[in-house]
């Protein structure tokens, strides 16, 4: 078999389909990736808000906090 004029052998095109499947795999896992770090995003940015709601860590009018140890 020929592919723009170079011989392809079983070897060749094993490794042609191994790529074309690697692509269709990282067009499906891709997006839930993209999908799951704007979830867990949003997730924190609740998180913190309920916890600076209830009167927790709320920051300092100064300037941005320093971190657990002051």
């Amino acid at each position: 078999m020929t592919v723009f004029g170079q011989t392809l052998d079983g070897q060749a095109l094993f490794a042609l389909a191994s790529l074309l499947a690697l692509l269709v795999f990282w067009l499906f896992v891709l997006p839930r990736e993209r999908n799951y770090a704007r979830w867990f995003k949003a997730w924190e940015a609740g998180r913190r808000a309920q916890r600076l709601g209830q009167g927790g860590d709320a920051p300092r009018p100064g300037g941005r906090p320093r971190g657990p140890w002051g």
